[in-house]
């Protein structure tokens, strides 16, 4: 009898996990893969959420980088003292460094007060949400001063290529030509680096952005030597 209540206790056992298993011994990929596929939504990144302050800085290198080196560059078209070139270029870095900080300062608060008056429309329509949704949105809301501190800061960090390149070289033309070839190259390095980090082609990048900076250049050395020579 003890031995036929263990033969009956032994097939009354259920083994639940002998039994889940098999559809992962017929398909011993779809844990895997699975997995994976949990592993891709936690890597994945919305590149899209860089765009403001990734338009900004970049926006801020370049145009430092060009415009100065673009007075500098007029400025020694008909100016060959580098004491003159480089007071140009240090001028142009200040009143740029100023101008983007307040533009953008304007701007940022623009669409702040934009955001806050919906905000608050939406309230009085009685539109209501939870504590954690509106802690959110005001954590999401532009930074006025954070946007005017980064975009001068960007300016600055543009402006100071074409005067280092610059500061240096008692040359005449070979100041020139060292500063276009510095310009040349940050412009190159900042359409690079705005390409990868908003996952952009990068070529395309690069080439836009230094085609677009020796053009500003050239013109400028064009018209103020153009000028220059006719005395006006």
């Amino acid at each position: 009898m003890a031995s036929n209540q263990a033969v009956i206790s032994l097939n009354n056992t259920k083994f639940p996990l002998a039994i889940s298993n098999n559809n992962d011994l017929e398909h011993p990929s779809a844990t895997t893969t699975t997995n994976l596929e949990l592993e891709s939504k936690d890597v994945e990144f919305d590149y899209s959420k860089r765009a403001q302050w990734l338009r900004a800085a970049v926006l801020g290198a370049n145009d430092g980088l060009v415009s100065t080196a673009s007075l500098m560059m007029g400025v020694g078209a008909v100016k060959q003292d580098i004491k003159v070139m480089i007071l140009t270029g240090f001028a142009g870095l200040v009143a740029g460094a100023c101008s983007m900080a307040i533009g953008e300062f304007v701007s940022v608060y623009s669409q702040l007060d934009i955001e806050l008056g919906q905000m608050k429309r939406d309230k009085e329509r009685g539109i209501i949400k939870e504590e954690n949704e509106n802690e959110g949105e005001r954590e999401h809301l532009p930074n006025p001063l954070q946007a005017a501190a980064a975009s001068a800061l960007a300016f600055s960090v543009g402006a100071m290529v074409p005067l280092l390149a610059a500061s240096f070289i008692r040359d005449y033309k070979l100041r020139l030509g060292v500063v276009a070839a510095a310009v040349s190259l940050a412009l190159v390095i900042f359409g690079w680096l705005g390409a990868v980090l908003g996952k952009a082609p990068v070529v395309k990048s690069s080439i836009r952005v230094l085609v677009g900076g020796l053009m500003a250049m050239a013109i400028t050395f064009g018209l103020t030597k153009l000028i220059g020579s006719s005395a006006l």
